[in-house]
């Protein structure tokens, strides 16, 4: 098997910090998740994590006005260029400090970034051919303190910046006659936002103490006037002319000052509005301005936001969507749409204002995410977390699909029955809990007989059995399904019970403990241990093959260990606490070499085809071993975040005084949070202010049924890793005489089994894609018989991945049927290792039936509703035409009387 995994999708997280935006077209949403960024399509209800990532934390965003280029910039200052539509860094640069906002001109030629109090404009890349593509313009000087929010004009003539100084700046972005630099001074607290009016300099500036201010300038954006640079080359005659006029100047002195002043551009204050005069909510944190309807969005900490109509300051919404900050607003070219980011419990909401209604709500785990489980045909992924929440995620569109909150403590484990429609869940407040995909209601709760805490869950390949295991009892819960009554538990572990696995062939189950043993556990014969395996150290995970003939555990002294437990002899063992590569964390005091000889893998879980296992724990990597060889084959590192803790090696010797490491040091305890400031003496990480670095760690592993992809559920959220979908050339059993033109040429001659050999030896997608759609529907059951084995599976794997987008539903269906039927016996004695290529032909196969019964829904009920239409119109009909035929009959009558006077 071929390890060419590939970062495809970040679940679980649709939030962190920095500023939400809208794409040009206002159809999708760009948000800041930790250190990468997700683009949220609201049309075609699809989420997309970008396959790039910063440094560190993003902290702003900023995208030009055509939507092709994006500038991230993250906590550190480092800002990373980037394609929209090739979804690639272009150029990196180095800011050399904290960045606190970022904005491109409207006309797309300039952007300009604001760092500490200055104020940097640069020329757009794309718009010349440079080698650097951050060329500085201007540096702008004015506020005293930190720059916090920037707006430009429409005509992009001028910008404006706020300031924490409680003042705002207007600068002009080119050089004007009459327009250098104005300071607005008029609050009394830090600047949240500032917004020009509409073809005008005009403008609105709101500060934290939900103050709004209205300015007006005097001048309009056509009466700048531009400054043209004077001649440097200049005479002696003209120094001296130059020389007389400057002293004329100083003689004139007042006059002359006075009559500058006339055609200065001057602001005015002409109004003064306050949010808050109740004082019911907390201070004013975000706020947003749509130029072409008036409309003004402003959030508050309270999670309270508002919605008014300028100038006239109308209230049209109060409303409160949480109970967290809001962060950041941002509203779609139409005015329609408001997106809400709330870092708080990680939330992200569209709300559309007219309608009062959301058109998009998704909010990730509060605190560490666990656990995951796949659905059986991989469309699904169940996760839960310390918040005690579990969700279900749509793999194919990125959105949870449901959220259930009845554990009131930490989910530990999740599964899908076999049938894919029921997750269960265990969870440290003494229950397991199974829901319903189709009511999405809790409809069956295990308890044990006295308080326990549950650890660990299993459930057969029936879905009749459901075991659950304990970490302070000891013992293994065993309930009915359809009944939810106890049947057994199980006793005879020494140590909390760290992990439960059911064999997926037979009915076995195995239990893993911290007392360095596996029991194995047979459901027919009264749940008596069958055997116990014993290992050098705590046991933390527990796997059986896909095929059910061989079992792995996971050690605390970093070995994974493979059993054939039906003879109980130990098949290998792979040592692999020099792979997990530890990083070392900000307040050891021992080095990474020293700290990772007591780490050790948490979790590990076989491949679809069982040929390697998948490991990963307190580590930025996870990695994948061949079970025969027991050779290391991939490592993948799951993330670069430096946010995170115990992600470098070596510790920065900067950041080393005489006095110890500058991590101990709280410099900024929640200033944002509003937090007061630490005492003296309280070290960096106090739990207790929630102002803390996460550390690193992949807390579960899973493979996907089909093979295709595997998640680990990590610090950052949950990660997709996905097969790689570029084109590779891989042939198989190729020769000379095989090529493009010499396989067309066959299909010409109508020989297509021929051709379909010879192209699937060529393995060219779009070549075997063109064979197969020339076969005439016809001939697919004489073309299926005369294929050998080996090309069977080729053909039966290249249709399955075929139908996930092909629109010849009933033309590969076709295909995979009469394979199946003429060759099922065959396939049946490889089924092992055939197993990812059915389930995923299995999950396409539900997908598009999905799809086609809705459609086919929607059309029945319109046909029924038109043919129920059409007969009450028939009902009416004869009576109308009776009506008519009374009227002819009469007509008759008068005709024939006229006839016999006549």
């Amino acid at each position: 098997m071929k390890f060419n995994f590939r970062f495809s999708n970040l679940l679980g997280t649709v939030y962190r910090h920095g500023n939400l935006s809208f794409s040009p077209d206002g159809n999708s949403v760009i948000s800041p998740v930790g250190n990468r960024v997700t683009v949220f399509d609201l049309k075609n209800n699809k989420a997309e994590t970008l396959p790039l990532a910063a440094q560190r934390n993003i902290a702003c965003v900023g995208h030009s006005p055509d939507g092709h280029l994006a500038i991230l910039i993250d906590e550190d200052g480092d800002g990373l260029l980037v394609s929209l539509i090739s979804k690639a860094v272009l150029h990196r640069f180095h800011f050399h400090a904290r960045v606190h906002s970022i904005s491109f001109s409207p006309d797309g030629r300039k952007f300009v970034v604001s760092k500490n109090n200055v104020v940097l404009m640069y020329h757009a890349p794309g718009k010349s051919r440079e080698f650097n593509p951050f060329v500085l313009d201007k540096t702008y000087f004015g506020p005293y303190d930190e720059t916090t929010c920037i707006d430009w004009t429409d005509d992009s003539k001028c910008f404006a910046v706020g300031s924490m100084d409680s003042s705002t700046w207007v600068f002009g972005a080119e050089r004007w006659v009459n327009l250098i630099y104005y300071s607005l001074s008029g609050h009394k607290d830090t600047i949240v936002s500032c917004f020009f009016e509409e073809k005008s300099l005009d403008i609105y500036t709101l500060s934290r103490d939900a103050t709004l201010c209205v300015w007006q300038c005097d001048t309009e954006p056509e009466g700048l006037q531009r400054q043209f640079p004077k001649s440097k080359d200049k005479t002696q005659t003209d120094q001296s002319q130059e020389l007389e006029g400057q002293s004329a100047d100083i003689i004139q002195g007042k006059a002359e000052s006075e009559q500058e002043r006339i055609g200065k551009v001057k602001y005015s204050l002409v109004g003064k509005h306050y949010f808050n005069k109740e004082k019911d909510f907390n201070d004013l944190t975000a706020a947003a301005y749509h130029k072409k309807t008036h409309l003004l969005v402003t959030g508050f900490a309270s999670g309270i936001f508002h919605l008014h109509e300028l100038p006239e300051f109308n209230l049209i919404h109060s409303l409160s969507i949480s109970d967290q900050r809001i962060e950041s607003i941002s509203v779609n070219v139409s005015g329609d749409w408001i997106a809400f980011g709330c870092p708080g419990l990680g939330q992200l909401l569209v709300w559309e204002w007219q309608s009062e209604s959301y058109v998009f709500k998704q909010q990730g785990h509060f605190n560490n995410m666990v656990t995951l489980s796949y659905s059986p045909d991989a469309q699904y992924i169940a996760t839960g977390g310390d918040d005690g929440k579990v969700k279900v995620w749509n793999t194919s569109s990125g959105f949870c699909i449901v959220t259930f909150t009845e554990h009131t403590s930490a989910v530990t484990a999740v599964t899908f029955n076999s049938t894919g429609f029921v997750v269960l869940s265990a969870s440290l407040d003494g229950t397991v809990r199974a829901f319903d995909l189709h009511r999405y209601r809790n409809f069956r709760t295990f308890t044990s007989p006295r308080p326990t805490q549950f650890t660990s869950l299993a459930v057969d390949m029936s879905g009749e059995i459901v075991c659950a295991g304990s970490q302070d009892s000891f013992e293994v819960f065993v309930w009915s399904m359809q009944t939810g009554r106890l049947l057994e538990v199980l006793a005879g572990h020494e140590a909390p019970v760290s992990n439960l696995s059911f064999s997926p062939s037979r009915t076995l189950l195995a239990s893993a403990s911290w007392d360095k043993t596996v029991k194995l556990w047979d459901m027919f014969d009264s749940w008596s241990t069958k055997e116990t395996l014993v290992l050098n150290s705590d046991v933390l995970d527990v796997a059986f093959r896909p095929d059910g003939q061989e079992l792995a555990a996971v050690t605390l002294d970093g070995q994974i260990t493979f059993w054939d437990h039906q003879n109980v002899v130990q098949t290998g063992s792979i040592e692999g606490r020099h792979d997990l590569q530890m990083g070392r964390k900000e307040l050891e005091k021992i080095t990474a070499k020293q700290a990772a000889k007591g780490r050790s893998f948490s979790t590990v879980c076989y491949s679809a085809d069982g040929l390697s296992v998948l490991a990963g724990g307190h580590s930025k990597f996870v990695c994948i071993y061949n079970v025969k060889e027991q050779l290391l084959v991939k490592k993948f590192e799951i993330s670069c975040n430096l946010s995170l803790d115990a992600m470098e090696e070596f510790l920065d010797r900067r950041k080393m005084t005489e006095f110890g490491s500058m991590a101990l040091i709280d410099d900024g305890a929640g200033d944002e949070d509003g937090v007061a400031i630490s005492l003296p003496g309280v070290k960096k990480g106090d739990m207790s202010l929630r102002h803390f670095k996460p550390e690193i760690r992949v807390t579960c592993l899973s493979f996907s049924p089909t093979g295709r992809s595997w998640a680990a559920t990590s610090t950052e959220g949950l990660l997709l890793y996905s097969l790689d979908g570029c084109v590779v050339f891989d042939p198989f059993d190729l020769d000379e005489e095989v090529t493009p033109s010499s396989v067309r040429r066959v299909l010409r001659q109508k020989e297509f089994t021929a051709a379909i050999m010879m192209a699937l030896r060529l393995n060219e997608a779009k070549l075997i894609l063109e064979v197969l759609e020339t076969v005439p529907h016809t001939d697919i059951d004489l073309v299926c018989s005369t294929l050998p084995l080996t090309y069977v599976e080729k053909v039966l794997q290249f249709v399955a991945s075929a139908l996930e987008t092909s629109r010849h539903l009933e033309f590969f269906l076709t295909w995979a049927q009469r394979l199946l039927t003429l060759h099922g016996q065959k396939l049946k004695a490889r089924s092992v290792v055939l197993l990812p290529m059915i389930q995923a032909l299995q999950r396409s196969i539900r997908h598009h039936f999905d799809t086609v019964s809705k459609l086919c829904d929607w059309n029945r009920y319109n046909m029924r509703y038109a043919l129920t239409l059409s007969q009450q119109k028939g009902m009416k009909r004869p009576a109308e035409l009776a009506e008519s035929d009374e009227d002819s009959d009469s007509e008759g009558d008068t005709e024939q009387l006229m006839d016999v006077s006549d």
